[in-house]
């Protein structure tokens, strides 16, 4: 950076030139300051006016400061994740400075400080003809001077955008000129006249340049001797004061550097530090001189050798490990926060010159889990395929990010990236707009969607559908593009098989394709989307959700967090919260800044979640998340939902108890692998899921515990009833139109018995009122039966006559009445009954009873 030219001899330059001035300049000088103003200390009276216009940059407020990013520790203490900052600093008051560092200041660069008004005229003269002499270099400008230089060169390197505005800049506010140095002086005393010399020393100290990217002696104690500024001892307060003095030659951490004396050479050794040591000395040597320790302390001091202890500053997320990737969401949560300022250029100053304190939502502990179960299960990098894996979880009804994962190591750096595939700049948990990718397909983790329009519809989950595979799937509603079809869509079941009959809770169950794709047959395509996005679900890249028959099963492309932030909404009984990264963010002088909201809403109806969640249940205990369920310790109350795309490229499982929801995804980064055809150390990469997931939750359960999900509603378990159409003498084709439209599945029971024609529909079963969507068998005549002719009243030998198509068999039967005596008074079976010709029917003939 341009701070790094800073140097003495450029002030010195400056004072050489304006002391060589014409007599006028120092005429000028002699009226701008006076003795009375300037060596007396008389610049704090009102008695002259000439400086009270102070520049309000000049106020002593705020400095730009680094940001700090926190994490916090189970015990309440914050756990430092990372810093962003353009200088590294953090100003410190009065009392967190050691006296030490102070009497240095004074001591080493403005013996006078405490006496002159702002400007030192003895100690300018007296710099300038000792350099003028060849003797040793001594400080011209007083330490209010040098505040005031410092504050109008980053005044002008703030403005610039480009290095070679920097270089411009800072060059304009360091030129060594008569007319720069007088409005120097000026704004010195005019400082003076303002605030208090304790508060100028602070601020000067708190401002100064120590190296590089180094401002400030708080991170210049931390930078080089891993201490706060409070605990500076002599030799390291003269040290740090002596890197003021020239921070290009007098910095710390270049112990080769030739500028440094690194070819200084006494007793035969090398000395380290050897400029630095001996500006050091010096400033000890004032100290001595001026009383501020004793003989002793000196003696000590300049005998103790330099020996930093580097401490780099954390600088950006690639030092918060683990957490990288949660970090960058947290970086660009406030890129994207107009709260942060008007545009990213602004937001970003805010983030770099700021100086927050940014209290994260990361439970390090869920963390640590994520991060593990994904190092320890899926490579980095593996020449098979580009594969990735992530981990997010979000608390239900606050939307709190509680970690966040993936298989690589996060860099920003070009040349990083480009070393190797196990570097990744891109969020693979996060939307585009925040630092990830185009997102996911998350296969049939998707389908919850429809389970929820299919309960806000008013079915049950114990309603049946026709979910029998098919090629043709017809048309299908969508009340925002009018009816849709969708030629050559004929999706098949994981299982195999041709589908069935099955009910909405066994299709959630076992996550049955055919089975939601027939409930959306019964639903709204454009309902669905509406309803997904009521759980707050759209596309990483901002574009619509599509709404097409495939979108069903998941083909929309998401960010895993907003999954998870949907799962965290059934969770929560449909209340929805924007997944959120920070809690706290706190300023310098300890006021707060309100972070993003969550904007928490209830967005569905409790009795639709608590639906959603008795079929869920089932699906983690006996569907298709019981390998999850099973590696889960300890247990709590949870729902779950398994999700695989396509040529099994992406495997998904998501899940939540009622204090934590987890999505956890492994998957083909980009390009088209089968993971169920690869294996990884020996497991195949398809159930590598049911490992990562379960070993989050066991911590998140242990730690958070989780409720009983809430009863469900009667009316989402009610069996919903119908009548079966009266299909009889239909044809076939006519009673499979007519019991379909009326919500029924349709099977064909072949031929039975029947006197009606051949061809015809003879019978239903069941018929009458039956479950809504149940099958109904549907059976044709063959036309064998007849009816049984009326053969009541009709002596023997005519009821033969009439029944000469069976085999007749008589018996007598008692009656009291003579007209009966002789005649047929029953038929086994009874007229009108449907009877195969020749088959036995039997008279009975009335016997009068004497």
């Amino acid at each position: 950076m341009s701070a790094q030219k800073r140097t003495t001899s450029g002030v010195l330059g400056g004072l050489l030139a304006f002391l060589g001035m014409s007599v006028a300049a120092g005429v000028l000088v002699t009226a701008a300051v006076t003795p009375a103003i300037a060596v007396t200390g008389m610049a704090t009276t009102n008695s002259i006016n000439l400086f009270e216009n102070l520049p309000s940059y000049l106020e002593i407020g705020d400095l730009a400061q680094k940001t700090n990013i926190f994490a916090t520790n189970n015990d309440g203490s914050p756990h430092l994740l990372a810093s962003f900052y353009e200088q590294d600093r953090e100003e410190v008051g009065w009392d967190n400075v050691s006296q030490f560092a102070k009497d240095a200041a004074v001591a080493g660069e403005d013996p006078r400080f405490y006496e002159h008004g702002g400007v030192d005229i003895q100690g300018t003269v007296r710099g300038a003809l000792f350099t003028a002499l060849g003797k040793s270099v001594q400080g011209g400008s007083s330490i209010t001077q040098q505040y005031v230089k410092n504050v109008l060169v980053q005044k002008a390197e703030l403005a610039a955008k480009t290095q070679a505005e920097l270089d411009a800049a800072y060059e304009k506010a360091t030129a060594t000129t008569a007319d720069r140095k007088l409005k120097e002086m000026r704004f010195a005393i005019g400082l003076e006249k303002k605030y208090p010399k304790n508060t100028i020393l602070q601020g000067y100290l708190n401002i100064a340049g120590y190296g590089g990217r180094v401002y400030g002696i708080q991170a210049a104690s931390q930078y080089y001797f891993g201490v706060d500024a409070k605990n500076l001892n002599i030799e390291q307060s003269a040290a740090l004061l002596a890197i003021v003095n020239n921070p290009v030659k007098y910095r710390l951490d270049q112990p080769d550097s030739k500028t440094n004396g690194a070819a200084t050479v006494v007793n035969g050794k090398p000395v380290p530090y050897a400029l630095t040591k001996e500006r050091r000395d010096y400033i000890i040597d004032r100290m001595l001189e001026y009383k501020k320790i004793t003989k002793a302390q000196h003696d000590a001091a300049k005998a103790t050798p330099i020996a930093p202890v580097i401490t780099p500053p954390s600088t950006g997320c690639t030092t918060a490990g683990d957490a990288a990737y949660f970090c960058d969401y947290v970086y660009w949560t406030i890129l994207n926060d107009p709260a942060f300022g008007k545009t990213e250029d602004d937001r970003l100053t805010t983030l770099k010159r700021g100086g927050l304190d940014i209290y994260t939502t990361l439970d390090l502990d869920l963390q640590n889990a994520a991060a593990g179960a994904i190092a320890g299960n899926i490579p980095q990098v593996d020449p098979r395929l580009d594969i990735g894996s992530s981990a997010v979880s979000v608390q239900p009804g606050t939307g709190r990010v509680l970690e966040m994962a993936q298989n690589k190591t996060y860099s920003q750096d070009s040349e990083v990236l480009a070393s190797g595939a196990q570097f990744s700049a891109v969020n693979y948990n996060t939307d585009f707009k925040y630092g990830g990718s185009s997102g996911f397909q998350p296969g049939s983790t998707y389908k919850v969607f429809t389970l929820a329009e299919w309960l806000k519809e008013g079915h049950s989950l114990n309603e049946t559908v026709d979910a029998r595979v098919r090629s043709n799937w017809g048309t299908f509603q969508d009340s925002c593009n009018g009816p849709q079809s969708f030629p050559g869509f004929a999706p098949k079941n994981d299982e195999g098989g041709g589908g069935g009959f099955w009910t909405a809770l066994y299709n959630t169950q076992n996550s049955e394709n055919s089975g939601f794709i027939a409930m959306a047959k019964e639903l709204d395509l454009c309902g669905i989307r509406k309803t997904a996005e009521s759980f707050g679900v759209h596309t990483a890249t901002g574009d619509p959700l599509t709404q097409g028959a495939g979108a069903v099963l998941g083909t929309n492309e998401i960010a895993p967090v907003t999954m998870a932030a949907a799962f965290a909404t059934i969770a929560a009984s449909g209340m929805h919260c924007d997944p959120i990264v920070i809690d706290k963010i706190t300023k310098q002088d300890g006021s707060t800044i309100t972070p993003p909201s969550a904007n928490c809403t209830q967005n569905v109806d409790p009795k639709i979640t608590a639906g959603m969640e008795y079929a869920m249940q089932r699906v983690i205990t006996a569907g298709t998340a019981t390998a999850s369920y099973g590696r889960t310790s300890p247990k709590v109350p949870m729902i779950g939902k398994t999700g695989t795309t396509d040529n099994n490229e992406a495997t998904w499982m998501s899940g939540a108890s009622t204090k934590v929801a987890t999505v956890v995804g492994v998957y083909n980064a980009s390009g088209h692998v089968n993971l169920r055809s690869t294996y990884i150390n020996g497991t195949q990469a398809a159930v590598i899921r049911h490992i990562i997931w379960p070993a989050i939750m066991s911590v998140a359960n242990a730690k958070y515990g989780g409720d009983d999900f809430p009863q469900v509603d009667s009316s989402s378990l009610k069996s919903v009833s119908a009548t079966v159409p009266d299909v009889r003498g239909k044809s076939i084709q006519e009673a499979q139109s007519l019991i379909e439209g009326a919500g029924f599945g349709f099977a064909d029971g072949g031929q039975q018995d029947s006197e009606l024609p051949a061809g015809q529909v003879s019978s239903t079963n069941p018929s009458g009122n039956a479950p809504k969507g149940s099958v109904v068998t549907v059976y044709t005549s063959n036309g064998s039966l007849v009816l049984l002719p009326n053969a009541i009243g009709q002596d023997e030998g005519t009821a033969r006559g009439t029944l000469n198509q069976f085999q007749i068999k008589k018996q007598d039967g008692d009656v009291t009445d003579p007209n009966q005596d002789g005649k047929v008074i029953a038929t086994d079976p009874a007229a009108g009954a449907a009877t195969k010709p020749g088959s036995q029917v039997t008279i009975t003939v009335g016997k009068l009873k004497k």
